[in-house]
C-alpha cells in the first residue's frame, strides 16, 4: 500500500506534534526520534523537540549508537531510565556521547519494535543536572513511543 503525499506529511507532523506534547509534559531539555533507516549511519535523529537554548542533534554523526550501551538494551526490548546518566556506565564511549550531547545528565530511551527489530528509539534528554524521573514520566514515554510505532 502506498502511502499519499497528503498523508505522509500529515504523519510527519504527528509524530513532531507527539515529540513535543512529551518535551512539555515531562520538562525536559530535548526528545529525539532516531529511525532504522537506510544509510551508513545508524539510527540518525529524524525528528526532535527542544527546549529554549538546547542544540539539535540533527546531522550528529560522530557517536556511533551500535557502540552504545543503552542500543544494546533497547535492542533487547528494554526500555531505559537513567536518573543519573554519569553513573550508569563506565564504558569510555559512553561518557564521551554524554559530552557530546550537550551534558547530557538524565535519559529515558524507549524502543519502537516492529516484529521484534528495534526499528526506532524514542530518548527524553535532561541536560546539565541529574533529575529523578517519576513513574508517570516513564509511562509518558512509552505511550509516546506506542503512539509513534502506531503512526510509522
Amino acid at each position: 500500500m502506498q502511502v499519499s503525499v497528503d498523508n505522509h506529511a500529515e504523519i510527519l507532523n504527528q509524530i513532531d506534534l507527539i515529540l513535543e506534547e512529551l518535551l512539555h509534559g515531562v520538562r525536559a531539555s530535548r526528545v529525539t526520534l532516531r529511525q532504522d533507516v537506510p544509510g551508513d549511519y545508524a539510527f540518525p535523529v529524524t525528528h526532535e523537540a527542544l527546549a529554549d537554548g538546547v542544540a539539535s542533534l540533527r546531522g550528529e554523526r560522530t557517536v556511533d549508537l551500535r557502540a552504545q550501551p543503552v542500543v544494546r538494551e533497547l535492542a533487547g526490548g528494554h526500555q531505559v531510565v537513567q536518573d543519573d546518566c554519569r553513573s550508569a556506565y563506565d564504558e569510555p564511549a559512553f561518557l564521551a556521547m554524554l559530552e557530546t550531547y550537550g551534558g547530557l545528565a538524565a535519559q529515558i530511551v524507549t524502543p519502537v519494535l516492529a516484529n521484534g527489530a528495534l526499528t526506532a528509539i524514542v530518548s527524553v534528554h535532561q541536560l546539565g543536572a541529574a533529575r529523578p524521573w517519576s513513574d508517570g514520566e516513564v509511562e509518558a514515554c512509552t505511550d509516546a513511543a506506542h503512539r509513534i510505532g502506531r503512526l510509522l
